[in-house]
């Protein structure tokens, strides 16, 4: 049976401390596929413990070449990993049931597939069309070195398709339709595979990178941006707060460190330390209404959370791809901040937050829907929850498996219930 967390926070409110964070699980999953494709030529440092991306690790360190039979490649909850192994694989030399869990089962792949089978790729659906699992024998015969694909579906799928290119024979030209969702999480994709030694041109609507080798290099992985998002939120619901988060560069390849620009408004200075970074507490001023997180999706629960709690009545936009995460998060935010007496409107794809009746109880207890984002963007609140309970705690693991441990440091209680 899972176990939940009792959280709480004692105290004045008052948080100073030091928190070192794991890599970048978006980083340093990118950095496992560039090394197993470079056949050792490029190698990982300062490796992320989160589940996913040890998932990601053992996965690549046991894929049999040549193996007569089939070989079942299971990502579990790990939906990165599966989007890079569905096009690895296809480049791959061996026949493989590449599957997860049955939410996994439930999470669309059928964009990236089509023009997987576009470029050569044998893959067919071993359960719904166009769902996981999936059959792949690879390597593929490649048809064409150029197909199209959609843009604002999934970054991971352009990411996914990138990485292989230059392992096949005529190299690969994408022609991205649409608007481009998540425009950082691609640049990192073509940042990391410039640092590998893989050049690439882009030219309006189309990304060209030709077969050619991997260089020798040596890829530092950066700690984790979204995880310092939670602290972010920390340090805005605290009546005082400095954080300081040692080796968070000041440029970084990561998205997700849009979140030094969008706290500001919610009271938080991010100053640059002879290490890393440090967060402040200052005076709040949103004088932003809207906010477009097309571009960081994974930072929507912190914030919109985050502006709840604080009483802020603001509109988003650009969560879409957030309904086909580990859950609908879309929908999962709605009901989880109801039972704080706020509302979360959808209306053609703009979303508006309702916080008029908001109102803290002195216990609340939120599901977080196998859903790693969900815990930790909640767990904040019980610095004006008197106690706050997360059901399934462990699902932190997935991205940031001393998240509790780090809240305790911080002078929050945390015990398992």
């Amino acid at each position: 049976m899972s176990k939940n967390a009792l959280v709480s926070f004692n105290g004045n409110r008052h948080i100073d401390t030091e928190i070192t964070l794991t890599g970048s699980k978006s980083e340093c999953n990118r950095a496992l596929i560039l090394a197993a494709l470079s056949k050792g030529t490029v190698t990982v440092e300062n490796m992320s413990n989160a589940a996913d991306t040890v998932t990601l690790d053992r996965i690549l360190n046991n894929i049999p070449q040549n193996h007569p039979h089939q070989h079942t490649v299971d990502v579990g909850p790990a939906g990165t990993a599966m989007r890079f192994l569905s096009a690895y694989l296809s480049a791959a030399n061996g026949n493989f049931l590449l599957t997860g869990t049955e939410r996994m089962k439930q999470r669309p792949i059928g964009i990236l597939v089509e023009a997987l089978k576009a470029i050569g790729a044998e893959i067919t659906y071993a359960g719904e069309e166009g769902f996981p699992p999936l059959n792949i024998t690879g390597p593929l015969n490649q048809k064409t070195n150029t197909v199209k694909i959609k843009g604002d579906v999934s970054s991971q799928y352009i990411s996914s398709l990138l990485m292989v290119a230059s392992a096949l024979k005529h190299g690969l030209t994408l022609e991205i339709e649409g608007e481009l969702t998540s425009l950082p999480y691609v640049n990192m994709t073509l940042d990391m595979l410039k640092e590998a030694g893989i050049t690439h041109s882009w030219s309006e609507n189309r990304i060209t990178i030709e077969p050619q080798p991997f260089q020798s290099a040596t890829l530092t992985v950066e700690p984790d941006w979204s995880a310092a998002s939670y602290w972010y939120a920390i340090a805005a619901l605290a009546e005082k707060a400095q954080i300081s988060l040692p080796y968070l560069k000041d440029k970084s390849l990561q998205g997700d460190s849009r979140i030094r620009e969008i706290m500001l408004a919610f009271g938080v200075q991010t100053t640059k330390t002879s290490n890393g970074i440090c967060l402040i507490s200052s005076d709040k001023n949103f004088g932003k209404e809207i906010l477009d997180l097309k571009d960081c999706p994974d930072l929507a629960q912190t914030i919109i959370v985050c502006a709840a709690a604080l009483r802020k009545n603001l509109v988003f936009t650009g969560l879409e791809t957030l309904k086909i995460k580990e859950t609908d998060r879309v929908k999962a935010l709605q009901n989880e901040l109801a039972k704080i007496g706020v509302v979360l409107t959808e209306n053609n794809k703009v979303y508006t937050l309702n916080c008029d009746k908001l109102e803290f109880p002195e216990r609340v207890s939120f599901a977080t829907y196998e859903d790693h984002r969900m815990a930790m963007a909640f767990a904040p609140l019980a610095l004006l929850i008197k106690e706050v309970v997360l059901e399934e705690m462990d699902v932190v693991e997935k991205s940031y498996p001393d998240f509790w441990r780090d809240l305790q440091k911080a002078g929050f209680t945390v015990n398992e219930i």
